[in-house]
């Protein structure tokens, strides 16, 4: 069914600032009929996100350009962290009704609404399609029963799916181990709205951006941008930083987060106060700025599915270190051409890569180029043309949906 065109319903848990460009071209791409669903508008509407313990609404749309629903959330408790947090009944006539050839699981199974849309597709006979972005089943919490638990019911989980999408080489490779065919597996990339990044990274006025923050203009700059929570581990880039002791560099934390005080104090336990800088919460449109006034990103979560940080930073030419717990680090970094992989933890291992890097800036100018490249061929059009491909694999595994 080369030419088919595929009415397709999109089930969001809310609006993500990453996913929204990628539903916008979706929206034009002659293939596809979308129509996407929300369970909930966190992010589009003003309110608190517990992770950053800030109040804040992206400031980027995230809802223009293709169409959407948002579904009643019945949930006496709403809120995105807790399974009955999202009760939206309404997915079951939306399911049932809409003619859909296939309905997009992006809302994951720790969700009460996931199982309402995954019950009327299946009594309805429409093919279904589970998002899952999981590297492995370690949980973050660290909690071993969870692990034990998760081999026991993820193959029969995921084996409920007619096709799972998957946005990393990782991810494909988990779901392997758990026993799902490989004709039943779509790897479409975790992607950014690649052309607005490096749009707007034209326009940054790196010195003045610079200015502001009190760094030199000939300064080494690191950058730590996520949210300041223990799995993401920030103090492990600070005490890197004080251990490299590159004369005259500097550490930007982006982000905002419950470490943040104890951060501030280890900052001057380390001698290193002056030269780190707390930008606090950075919303979405003023990251390029931040991106291009660095010379190098460091993620060092323990605990990262993927992790768009990744994505972002490239685009605006910033050569990156992450960790090998980071899921973006096996498809986009190119150790010694665009950045490198440390072991999660290893702070001395991250601080000679600081030192080695850092005191070679003609060399960080050449990862950099290469950190543009890379991100040419991991972009919503691959994202987009794969997602095609795996609906029309999944609509040939229900006779009926190929029919309707």
């Amino acid at each position: 069914m080369p030419d088919r065109r595929f009415r397709v319903l999109l089930v969001c848990s809310h609006p993500v600032q990453y996913a929204s460009p990628t539903f916008r071209r979706m929206a034009q791409h002659p293939r596809l009929d979308i129509q996407v669903a929300y369970c909930s508008l966190q992010g589009a509407e003003r309110g608190l996100d517990p992770d950053f313990g800030v109040e804040l609404k992206w400031d980027v749309p995230l809802l223009d350009g293709y169409p959407w629903v948002r579904v009643p959330n019945r949930s006496p408790r709403p809120g995105l962290q807790r399974f009955f947090g999202l009760v939206n009944p309404g997915l079951w006539k939306l399911v049932s009704v809409g003619g859909y050839d296939a309905i997009v699981a992006y809302t994951g199974y720790a969700y009460f609404s996931f199982w309402i849309a995954l019950a009327a597709a299946k009594l309805h006979r429409t093919p279904i399609l589970f998002g899952a972005d999981a590297t492995g089943l370690a949980p973050r919490d660290g909690r071993n029963w969870k692990t034990a638990i998760k081999e026991k019911i993820w193959p029969r989980l995921f084996g409920l799916a007619d096709v799972v999408i998957v946005p990393s080489t990782a991810g494909v490779d988990l779901m392997r181990s758990l026993g799902i065919p490989e004709d039943r597996l779509a790897l479409t990339p975790y992607v950014v709205d690649n052309d607005w990044w490096k749009q707007q990274a034209e326009k940054v006025d790196r010195a003045e951006v610079r200015r502001a923050w009190g760094v030199p203009e000939d300064a080494a700059v690191i950058l730590f941008c996520a949210k300041l929570q223990a799995w993401k581990r920030p103090l492990d880039v600070l005490k890197a930083f004080a251990h490299a002791a590159v004369a005259g560099s500097h550490l930007v934390f982006a982000g905002e987060g419950p470490l943040r005080a104890g951060l501030d104090f280890q900052a001057k336990l380390l001698g290193v106060e002056g030269r780190t800088h707390f930008l606090g919460f950075i919303n979405q449109s003023n990251l390029p700025a931040v991106y291009c006034a660095s010379d190098l990103l460091v993620f060092p979560s323990e605990y990262e599915p993927f992790g768009v940080v990744v994505n972002e930073a490239m685009l605006c030419g910033l050569p990156v270190l992450v960790s090998d717990r980071v899921g973006a680090g096996r498809d986009l970094v190119l150790a010694g051409q665009n950045g490198y992989t440390f072991p999660c933890g290893d702070v001395d291992a991250l601080a000679t890569l600081l030192r080695e890097l850092l005191c070679e800036r003609d060399r960080l100018k050449q990862m950099s180029a290469a950190a543009r490249r890379r991100m040419e061929t991991w972009s919503p059009h691959e994202n987009i043309e794969s997602l095609i491909q795996a609906v029309g694999r999944a609509a040939l595994r229900v006779p009926e949906a190929v029919l309707a």
